[in-house]
Parts: C-alpha cells; sequence; structure tokens
C-alpha cells in the first residue's frame, strides 16, 4: 500500500489544498519585505537596545561607565542588527554570499571610492558650515543648541580614546562592527529587495531611511549623502564588500580625528583653523574636483550588463 510520504523538517508545511505553503517572510512583495525588517531592527536596536544602553550608562555616558556603554553599543548592534539582518535574508533568500553580493574587491575600486568618500566628508564638512550659519528663531535655535551639545558631548565621549589599545576598541565598536552590520542591513537586505522593486532608485531610497535611522537632526543630510554613496557603490559594483571597505575608512577618519584631537567641524585645507565660509568654500570646490574625478574613475572601472550585474 502506498503511503504518503511526511514532508522532510526543510519542506514548507502543506497548506489547504495540499501544496507547499509559502513561509511568510516570501510571500511578502520586495517592498513590504523591506519595511518589515526594518520595523523589526528599529524594535529591536533603537528601543530594546537603546534602553539596555540607558540603563547601563543610568541615565548619562560618562567617562566612567563610557567602557560598559561601548560594550553595550557593540553587543546591540551584533544581538540587534547583524543577526537578524541575517536570518532574515537566510529565511528569505536563501544563498546569503549570493544575496549579499560577496566579492573579493579590487585594489584598484578600494583606493577610487576610499578617495571619493574622503573628499566627499570634506565636501559635507563644508555644508556643515553654512548649515551652522543659518540663521533661527532665537528660541528654537537655543533649544537646538542644547541638543546639539548633548549629542555632540555623548559622542565624543564614545569616540574619544587616550591610549592605542583604547583606541583599536574604538575602532572596533564605531568603524569595524557597523561597517559591517550596517551595510548587510541597508546596501545587502533592504536596498537589494528595493532594487527588486525600482532598480537604481532603490539605491537611493535605502541610502535617504540610512541617514534618517540614526537619529540626528544635524547630520541628517550628510548620513544620507553617505548613505546614498554607498548604495551607488554596490549597484555599480554588484560588490558589497567594497561598500563595507568603504563605509569603514569613512569611521575610521572620523575616529581617528578624534585621537588626534582634531576639532570636529576641521577641513583639510587647514585642519587647525576655524571653518570660516571663504575656507569652507575653498574646501568644497577642491575636493568636489577630488570626489568627481575618483567617481568617474570608479565609473569607467566597472562594467555592466544589461541586467545590472558586473561583467
Amino acid at each position: 500500500m502506498n503511503e504518503t510520504p511526511e514532508p522532510s523538517s526543510g519542506d514548507p508545511a502543506p497548506g489547504p489544498s495540499g501544496l507547499p505553503r509559502v513561509p511568510f517572510l516570501r510571500r511578502l512583495s520586495p517592498v513590504m519585505f523591506s519595511l518589515f525588517t526594518l520595523a523589526v531592527i528599529f524594535v529591536l536596536y533603537q528601543l530594546v537596545g537603546g534602553v539596555i544602553t540607558v540603563v547601563v550608562a543610568r541615565g548619562q555616558i560618562t567617562l566612567g561607565n563610557v567602557t560598559l556603554v561601548r560594550w553595550a553599543t557593540l553587543l546591540g548592534q551584533l544581538l540587534f542588527i547583524l543577526v537578524p539582518t541575517v536570518w532574515l535574508a537566510s529565511r528569505r533568500h536563501g544563498d546569503l554570499p549570493v544575496f549579499f553580493r560577496f566579492r573579493v574587491p579590487e585594489i584598484r575600486h578600494l583606493v577610487a571610492t576610499m578617495v571619493a568618500v574622503f573628499a566627499l566628508q570634506q565636501m559635507l564638512q563644508a555644508y556643515m558650515v553654512v548649515q551652522d550659519m543659518i540663521p533661527l528663531p532665537q528660541e528654537l535655535e537655543r533649544l537646538l543648541d542644547t541638543l546639539r551639545k548633548v549629542l555632540e558631548e555623548t559622542e565624543r565621549i564614545l569616540v574619544q580614546a587616550n591610549s592605542p589599545g583604547e583606541f583599536l576598541f574604538v575602532l572596533v565598536v564605531v568603524a569595524l562592527v557597523p561597517a559591517v552590520s550596517e551595510e548587510l542591513l541597508f546596501r545587502g537586505l533592504v536596498q537589494r529587495n528595493l532594487e527588486a522593486a525600482a532598480g537604481w532608485r532603490g539605491a537611493v531610497i535605502t541610502g535617504v531611511i540610512f541617514g534618517v535611522y540614526h537619529f540626528n537632526p544635524f547630520t541628517l543630510v550628510p548620513l544620507v549623502a553617505l548613505g546614498v554613496y554607498f548604495g551607488f557603490i554596490v549597484y555599480r559594483s554588484g560588490n558589497i564588500t567594497l561598500s563595507m571597505s568603504t563605509h569603514f575608512f569613512n569611521n575610521f577618519i572620523a575616529c581617528s580625528a578624534a585621537y588626534l584631537r582634531l576639532d570636529d567641524n576641521f577641513v583639510a585645507l587647514s585642519p587647525g583653523a576655524a571653518p570660516t565660509l571663504t575656507l569652507a568654500a575653498s574646501n568644497f570646490a577642491l575636493f568636489s574636483l577630488v570626489f568627481v574625478a575618483a567617481t568617474l574613475y570608479f565609473i569607467h572601472s566597472t562594467r555592466h550588463d544589461e541586467t545590472g550585474e558586473p561583467s
């Protein structure tokens, strides 16, 4: 007598019609899956992780508790961004190296994108100088100044290091782990799905989401610009390892500036000078040329077929 075989543990359970039931995560459209992913990780990292960090810091980050806060931040990034991102991707897409577009980057592409991101960083510093000069109503300006000082002081304590060993730990927390976890989430899981729905626009949309997700109104424009550029790198090259490396390099510059006690608003033309409008404009003009040259080289050195994948 023939018997109906039992489904294996890896097979979807049969639905009412007898056909395999498609898992929930695979039934979602690419856009809805992206929104679902962002919502889950928002709750985990921004809410659950945020509460844990506040408890660890006892409401205020100080030099006395900064090591515990750094550990809480590191574990939060791993447990609440990296792990759920990898799990969601595996449940929906399966082959993670192919889906995330892991490839060994070419040295010339690494150099071009790192030069470009350093130039972009300097252009954005010039933008920040202009942004800080925009007049606002007195009450609003006083409120924003207070909020800005709190955010800047918190960031300064987290990033500032007083020894080579501490600097290396800061690099792991602020540069290395975010470069991996955030790129897998945004340029990997979210952008990959939005590209399926909107093509190159998915990279732009993901870049905007990346900026908003950091919840810092003072650096929103720079973060969006960086996010769009990272998305462009992945879309153009089909290689997420390249954006991870460039993301790490961008954060490495910020950590190094803090370690060397450079001003937050320093410009490369004159790191020790006050960031005047004239100096910012000169810096912007010079590094715009560098950014365009490096980006054009990157574009011309990456060839694509009609599907958008590198040939």
